[in-house]
């Protein structure tokens, strides 16, 4: 890992469990910056020997507290002066690495970056299907940080705050087939059921038809998943299950008394 002192320093934090597939080519996308923090969250496979021999710095928290707790003790780990967070199944390219050292050169204020991240689903990176997307990524360390969110987590956009997009992508490998992703699809299902429960939301079985249809209209027709062939209709069609399952995980903890 580099220790250019010509430049601000750079943490990358990544977040872990049974990563061991995409986790090598991840770590070497960041052999370019000065400190690695892992937080593993119990992993079974080679994960934690992997990031050990990367010469990242691992802890390990068994407790899943959700995504964004999670990430923010990662960050709570780093010590230099900005954060790059990535996801064990994230590749950083050479193109953006470029990007982000030109910015550690001579990097700005309460500047929040926004990295380009594309998808690799069932054969292909998506362009379109709303899976080309733009993510806060890159920030000063003691600027922010994650937010407490379950799942989908997100950086907090503190007031007076600048965004910039870089230029150069993040490439994503999110699933490796079908089966990896109806597992995903169900662990974030229940966590946004966990979530909306704990706030004592509810849910209709009619909520969840009419927004697993928009769902495949806005990825299919707005944002042009027609574009991205065959698999822009798949992942449509498997978002829109998967927007109905959540809807329906949580109508089912409210009507079925075995569950209470």
């Amino acid at each position: 890992m580099s220790q250019n002192q010509t430049r601000a320093s750079i943490s990358a934090i990544i977040i872990t469990k049974n990563e061991e597939q995409i986790l090598p080519e991840c770590l070497a996308s960041l052999d370019w910056v000065d400190e690695i923090i892992v937080v593993d969250s119990g992993s079974t496979d080679n994960t934690v020997a992997i990031a050990e021999q990367a010469g990242a710095k691992v802890f390990v928290n068994a407790e899943w507290p959700g995504f964004g707790k999670q990430k923010q003790l990662a960050q709570s780990h780093a010590t230099k002066d900005w954060v790059l967070a990535i996801d064990a199944d994230e590749v950083i390219t050479d193109a953006l690495k470029t990007s982000i050292l030109a910015v550690l050169e001579n990097p700005p204020e309460k500047t929040l970056f926004v990295l380009r991240r594309t998808t690799w689903v069932f054969g292909r990176f998506l362009k379109h299907s709303g899976w080309y997307d733009k993510i806060i990524r890159f920030y000063p360390r003691e600027f922010t940080g994650y937010n407490d969110a379950l799942v989908h987590e997100k950086i907090i956009e503190p007031e007076g705050s600048q965004k910039q997009t870089l230029s150069g992508d993040m490439l994503h490998y999110s699933y490796r087939d079908l089966h990896q992703y109806l597992v995903k699809s169900a662990f974030y299902a229940k966590s946004w059921a966990d979530g909306r429960q704990a706030r004592g939301k509810k849910s209709s079985i009619g909520q969840g038809v009419t927004h697993a249809i928009g769902c495949f209209l806005k990825m299919y027709l707005l944002k042009r998943g027609f574009l991205d062939g065959k698999q822009g209709f798949l992942i449509a069609v498997l978002s829109a299950h998967s927007t109905f399952v959540k809807y329906a995980d949580l109508w089912i903890r409210e009507n079925d008394s075995r569950a209470q």
